[in-house]
Parts: structure tokens; C-alpha cells; sequence
């Protein structure tokens, strides 16, 4: 028989959040081991509920969520998200401007599909969070990536992303809250950023699905909100402000300069209608999560579950000798360092594999955010104190014995 391949437009496209090394920890479980994963961000998993009034209104309302909906979505939750986007002062936005989506997910994949031609750039951050770089390619485009400094607090490095522009790049993404690596953009970094594509006239897509998990008091700035002239796509949903990850109910929002995209806009429409419309029982959740009671507040305050967390994490694993990490401000997660010299790792998936074979925790390696270097892993800190107490401990001794067996 003739080998069935897939598509050559999935070559350069890869998701390793759920890639070789979970393929293992599930056999693995199969086998008859219990496995820590630390390797993505569900919360339910973890103990972390929705809020109860949106499990009431979708259970309410599931008798009417058979049919199909407007395909951009209801009309109810695109106006609370309307009133939202005055709450975070971006300006200009209608109810047509808002497009429901089964996560924010979708909307990622549709708004690359809707823009991008072969051979376009998009400037893409490193580390990123890695849907952003697959959809780009398989949308046909190239992803660049501009770093970001750790040295800086993980936050973009302007001038190397000013180097970046070429006469084929569309557009420049920027995560933020930042995934893998819990940074928070100032004002002043998102106004350079925004200045960049003014001159360049490049679509700015903000992806703020971690607006509300905020450390310390921390506050949040839509880029959207810094200007008028720019053409900006905001990206947000409920999977972790409000614990729903399974809920796929995620928004995309269109504004600023929108005056000269009118043809990339019915090109959205088009993929909008395409899809049918978001799923229904979700899109009943959004109007009362965003006008209820903001109990991630209470998660990411001081003494709340999630802040407890976040400090344990990293104060566990910079015991660690060779082991830096930058302390997130903001999401779910820490992308620590691994001091190349006492940790010589030359392939970080087979680094991420022994340490599950030997310590039943799976990890995501750094490489699979697209950064460059082998000597960096994301992890969750969601399980509570004592399973991630234990998650590091065992981190620390397989890492103990690493160093032994590379002693130089």
C-alpha cells in the first residue's frame, strides 16, 4: 500500500505543550505510574472550580443552545464584551468588532488564515506561546522570532525586533501577560511596540488571555488602548481568568485603524461563517463571568492559592543549584534557567524524558516555546503546596543527579 503523509504545510508546525514527551507519560500511565504534570496550564485538574454563577447560567440556558448562533456570536455576551473593552479604555469598538470563538484558540488559527499569504513574516515573541508561531506557518507565512530578555525581565527587546522588520512582515505579536514566561509589559514597552507599527504599518495582535492573574498588585494595559492609528486584534476568554478551559469560549476584538482593513475584515467574516458559529453553551457564560463577581482577585492575592503557589514554586526551585528564574508577575507559569555549565544539555526533549523516566514529573522544554537554547523548562505551578512541594523535590534530585553524572 501507498504511505498516506500529511500535508507538507504541517512540516514546520509543532506543539510540543502535548508533544513526544506527554505520548510517554501517558504509556507510562498506562503502565501503572501516577505522573506530576506540570506541562500545561488546566486548571481544572488542579482543583480550581469555575465561579458557580457561570455553571448555573449555562446549565440554564443549555436547553436553548441547540441551534446554530449568529456566526460571530450572541448578541448578549459581544456587548458585555464591548463594555469590557471600556473598561481596559481601548476605544471605537462596536458589536460588530467582536468575534466569539471556541477559545481564543480558534481565533489565533483564523486570524492568521484570514491575513497571511506565503512568504509574509509576522514577528512572533521567543520564548512564545507556540500556537502563535504553528498558526503562522501553516497559514502559509514565515514566524520571526524577536527575543525577549531575560536579563530585562523577559520583556521584548525593541531594538532586536526593529531589526526584524522586512517589507514582508505583516504584523507583531505580543503575548501579554506573557506565556511560558509570567512577564508584564509596562506602558512604556507597549508604546515602543505600538510606535513600530505605526511606522511600519503592521497589525498588532495583543494575545491578554491572562489579563486578571495578577501578581503583587500588578496592573494590566491593553496595548489597544495606546492608540487609534494602529489596527489592533485583542485576544481573550474565559480558560483562565475564569478557570474554563473546557468551557472554549474566547473572543477576538477588532480596533483602532480599521478603516484601511476592510478587505482583511470580510475575509474574517467569511471564516466566521465558515465554522458556523462558537459553541453555544460557552457563549452563555461570557455575559455573567465578565459581569459577575472577579474572584481570580482573590487567587492572586497576597496569601491567595495562586500567589502562595507562585512563591513556593520559585523560592523551591532557585534553591536549586544552577537553577535562575525571573519570578512571573503574571499566569500560571515560570520559565527558570538551567546554568549551561553545570547543566550541559545538548537535546532539552531527551533532558525533559530522562527526568520523567526517572522522577515521574513531566515538564515542557524550553526549545518547545521556540527558544533557541537548550537551557530552559516551563513549569505549572497549579497543584497545591504539597504536590508541588513534591513535583520539585524530585526536580532537585534528578537534577542533583545530572550534575554528578556531568561533573567535569
Amino acid at each position: 500500500m501507498r504511505p498516506i503523509l500529511k500535508s507538507n504545510k504541517l512540516d514546520d508546525v509543532c506543539y510540543e505543550i502535548r508533544g513526544p514527551a506527554l505520548q510517554i507519560a501517558r504509556q507510562m500511565e498506562e503502565d501503572g505510574h501516577k505522573i506530576i504534570k506540570l506541562n500545561i496550564g488546566n486548571l481544572a485538574v488542579f482543583g480550581f472550580d469555575p465561579p458557580d454563577e457561570i455553571v448555573q447560567d449555562m446549565i440554564r440556558n443549555m436547553h436553548g443552545s441547540a441551534g446554530y448562533t449568529d456566526s460571530k456570536g450572541m448578541f448578549a455576551p459581544r456587548k458585555a464584551i464591548m463594555h469590557y473593552t471600556q473598561e481596559k479604555n481601548i476605544r471605537g469598538v462596536t458589536i460588530d468588532d467582536i468575534y466569539l470563538g471556541n477559545g481564543a484558540s480558534e481565533l489565533i488559527v483564523m486570524g492568521m488564515q484570514g491575513l497571511l499569504n506565503s512568504g509574509d513574516e509576522v514577528l512572533v515573541p521567543a520564548p512564545d506561546y507556540p500556537l502563535w508561531t504553528a498558526a503562522v506557518s501553516l497559514a502559509g507565512g514565515n514566524p520571526v522570532h524577536y527575543v525577549c530578555d531575560e536579563q530585562a525581565g523577559w520583556l521584548p527587546d525593541i531594538d532586536d525586533m526593529r531589526k526584524k522588520i522586512t517589507p514582508n512582515t505583516r504584523a507583531i505579536v505580543v503575548i501579554n501577560p506573557n506565556n511560558p514566561t509570567g512577564a508584564l509589559y509596562s506602558r512604556d514597552v507597549l508604546l515602543e511596540i505600538v510606535e513600530l507599527a505605526r511606522q511600519h504599518q503592521l497589525i498588532v495582535y495583543a494575545d491578554e488571555i491572562y489579563d486578571k492573574t495578577l501578581y503583587d498588585g500588578e496592573e494590566h494595559t491593553s496595548i489597544a488602548s495606546l492608540a487609534d492609528d494602529v489596527l489592533f486584534v485583542t485576544l481573550n476568554g474565559l480558560s483562565k481568568n475564569y478557570r474554563s478551559c473546557g468551557y472554549r469560549a474566547g473572543w477576538m476584538v477588532l480596533s483602532g485603524e480599521k478603516r484601511h482593513a476592510k478587505d482583511y475584515i470580510e475575509g474574517l467574516n467569511m471564516l466566521a461563517s465558515m465554522r458556523l458559529c462558537a459553541n453555544a453553551p460557552g457563549q452563555f457564560a461570557i455575559q455573567t463571568a465578565l459581569g459577575g463577581h472577579q474572584s481570580i482577585a482573590h487567587l492572586v492575592a497576597p496569601g491567595g492559592r495562586l500567589a502562595r503557589q507562585r512563591d513556593l514554586a520559585h523560592q523551591l526551585l532557585t534553591d536549586i543549584p544552577g537553577v535562575t528564574c525571573v519570578k512571573p508577575k503574571a499566569a500560571l507559569y515560570m520559565f527558570p534557567r538551567l546554568d549551561p555549565k553545570i547543566y550541559p544539555i545538548a537535546d532539552d526533549q531527551q533532558f525533559i524524558c530522562e527526568l520523567l523516566s526517572e522522577e515521574k514529573v513531566l515538564l515542557v522544554q524550553g526549545t518547545g516555546f521556540n527558544w533557541k537554547t537548550p537551557d530552559h523548562f516551563r513549569l505549572v505551578f497549579l497543584p497545591n503546596s504539597d504536590d508541588l512541594t513534591d513535583a520539585c523535590t524530585r526536580i532537585a534530585r534528578f537534577l542533583d543527579g545530572y550534575r554528578r553524572r556531568h561533573a567535569r
